[in-house]
């Protein structure tokens, strides 16, 4: 075999695990689609020593730094299908390459799916967020709005006056319960029954949304939690189990990494009901280490 792993995703999860392994001198391939989830936001925040650096640049100087190690290939392309070849694995690239290695780390990202109201769209990763922890501190001390597209809508409603005046639209989906109500008015969060219909302002910025009741409320911006979805069917090509997250499946994967195949590894975003930077570059290194302590023990065996 050419490789001793393959690494499918090149975001932060990917690219910490390709420096695990290419600095413990394994034969690496890592395959990149180039269309990771962060790819709408103009900054990521909050990741130490990265912070207000885009997403694209960080990337880009990861995979520099990775181009020096001698044992590892970066590869830009789209992984389309993966399976078990005896004690190994062989992916194909939807140009019709095709490569074979002892382990695979996934960390093929999801995909997110927005509630479909007019103007959300356009605004995502801008003035329409999804975490406060990346991005609330650039649009604190302004109007904000939680949209209640989920169960945990409320708890996030609590979150959200740390940043600002913050309103929770209930969508006329989710009303608080008493005790979330009792906690909501403690944490001075207005609470909106009339559904959001269309966000207003300049885009990408957002100035107001419209009530389908004809009320316009002002607005800085919107925090939603999409429902997620894989953004690739390598991991179910190849067996992997699936837990139900509260957002959408995720991989189910053990304290060291590994799904419910052997061999396989997964970290990032589509392994983890929390999503954000510094998480997902933490548990790709501790899928790059875990990775090559297989193979490790693979070899001592």
């Amino acid at each position: 075999m050419s490789f001793e792993a393959i690494i499918i995703g090149g975001n932060f999860a990917g690219l910490s695990a390709a420096m695990q392994l290419a600095r413990a001198r394994r034969r690496v391939l890592l395959v990149d689609a180039g269309a990771p989830r962060n790819r709408f936001s103009e900054a990521s925040h909050g990741f130490l020593g990265q912070d207000g650096q885009t997403p694209a640049a960080i990337m880009r100087e990861g995979k520099r730094q990775l181009s020096l190690y001698p044992t590892i290939t970066i590869r830009e392309g789209k992984v389309v299908r993966a399976q078990s070849d005896g004690d190994a694995f062989t992916i194909g690239t939807e140009d019709g390459g095709e490569e074979r290695a002892a382990r695979i780390v996934l960390a093929t990202g999801v995909s997110d799916t927005l509630p479909e109201i007019p103007g959300l769209k356009e605004r995502w990763g801008r003035s329409a967020l999804h975490c406060p922890y990346c991005h609330g501190f650039e649009v604190g001390g302004g109007k904000l709005g939680v949209l209640a597209n989920h169960p945990h809508s409320a708890h996030s409603a609590m979150m959200i006056p740390d940043w600002g005046a913050t309103t929770f639209f209930t969508q006329a989906l989710f009303e608080p319960d008493e005790e979330q109500l009792v906690k909501l008015t403690a944490r001075d969060v207005r609470i909106e029954r009339s559904p959001i219909v269309e966000l207003l302002g300049d885009k990408p910025k957002l100035e107001a949304v419209r009530l389908a009741d004809a009320r316009v409320v002002p607005l800085d911006a919107i925090f939603v939690a999409p429902r997620t979805a894989m953004a690739s069917t390598i991991a179910e090509q190849l067996g992997c189990a699936f837990d139900d997250g509260p957002f959408g499946p995720i991989v189910r994967i053990a304290d060291n990494k590994e799904t419910t195949i052997k061999g396989v590894f997964a970290a990032g975003d589509a392994a983890s009901a929390m999503h954000n930077a510094t998480l997902a570059s933490a548990s790709g290194v501790l899928a790059g280490v875990h990775c090559h302590q297989s193979l490790v023990m693979q070899s001592a065996a």
